[in-house]
């Protein structure tokens, strides 16, 4: 059913393809028509200190507003991740600024977190219930100039904790100027260790210790991830997720659309994430938790990043490839390797 509604889809525009299927998956939760879509694979899992239904989560950019929680919950995901969220409402960049790339099951995106502000995400979190954890992914403005990014990240933080279950710092989408320089040194340590001493003084006056992450690109060496990754042990991070889409385009180079600017996800980036995955496994050690993203297109490619050492994993390129039966095969598929 979800490949006949896809191909339908796919004759859309991507952006507006995207509007239509959200809206119709908000339809089936407002008629109660999500069991339609299948059960919702029930295979708890403890990590960050919360209870996940399942291990399969939606990745941050689908729902960068919160419009469609309750719709995207009854697709069998185990967590929902919304965002990227920035303190004030922008745009983006200018369109088209999304492209499909069926050939190779992947996307191009420079979006460039286009959203309508935090303080619209909290009214749509605090309208809706539903049972799974909702992860908050955040980001800094365009227009905020990189010295002053901490004040954007400190000003979400602030904003999401009460309604929050997790906080992402997004440092490593290719779409904001500048912003992956901030993945490591003494940049990484300026940003990551002051949201840190905030988080610990939300928690303190609040009596709610909201766990803290963040999420790197794909596009690091192992050089590189080491050392990223030894930063945030060693400012006290709560877990890592990897990866965001990649600059890359060396699956696709002969893909009439390799020259547009933006995040490849999708197939494409499926062995280069898994191997972020590994490599950021090896440096942390066997307990930091690990939300692993990027090219999850099968059932086995879920398994492959819980191997790789991923404790969850996140979809978005592959669910819109793929539609609800991904979500549930995937988490059956991990349920399974651990009998």
């Amino acid at each position: 059913m979800y490949t006949t509604a896809r191909n339908l889809l796919f004759r859309l525009p991507p952006e507006r393809a995207h509007t239509v299927a959200l809206a119709g998956l908000d339809a089936a939760a407002a008629l109660h028509l999500t069991r339609l879509m299948g059960r919702r694979i029930d295979d708890p899992h403890t990590v960050l200190g919360l209870r996940f239904p399942n291990a399969v989560g939606l990745s941050a950019g689908l729902d960068k507003d919160g419009d469609h929680i309750a719709g995207l919950a009854g697709a069998g995901f185990g967590f929902l991740e919304l965002g990227t969220v920035t303190p004030r409402p922008q745009p983006g960049n200018p369109a088209p600024r999304l492209f499909r790339l069926p050939e190779h099951e992947a996307l191009i995106n420079r979006l460039g977190f286009n959203n309508r502000g935090v303080d619209h995400l909290l009214d749509q979190i605090s309208r809706t219930r539903v049972d799974v954890p909702i992860g908050v992914n955040i980001g800094k403005n365009r227009d905020t100039p990189l010295a002053h990014a901490l004040e954007d990240y400190q000003h979400c933080l602030e904003a999401v904790y009460a309604r929050a279950d997790y906080v992402v710092v997004n440092l490593s989408s290719p779409n904001t100027p500048g912003l992956r320089s901030l993945q490591g040194g003494d940049e990484l340590t300026g940003l990551i260790r002051p949201l840190l001493e905030i988080r610990n003084r939300l928690a303190a006056e609040s009596g709610r210790r909201v766990p803290l992450l963040v999420k790197i690109a794909p596009d690091l060496d192992d050089e590189a991830i080491a050392g990223t990754v030894d930063i945030l042990q060693e400012c006290g991070i709560d877990g890592i997720t990897a990866t965001n889409t990649t600059t890359a385009r060396d699956a696709i180079a002969s893909h009439p659309l390799a020259g547009e600017t933006g995040g490849l996800s999708g197939a494409p980036l499926t062995e280069r994430a898994t191997a972020v995955v590994r490599r950021v496994r090896q440096v942390a050690g066997p307990d930091l938790p690990i939300i692993a993203v990027g090219g999850i297109m099968t059932a086995a490619d879920a398994v492959e990043k819980v191997q790789a050492g991923a404790n969850l994993v996140q979809l978005y390129t592959g669910f819109i490839y793929h539609g609800p039966r991904l979500v549930h095969d995937a988490a059956a598929a991990i349920h399974a390797m651990r009998q």
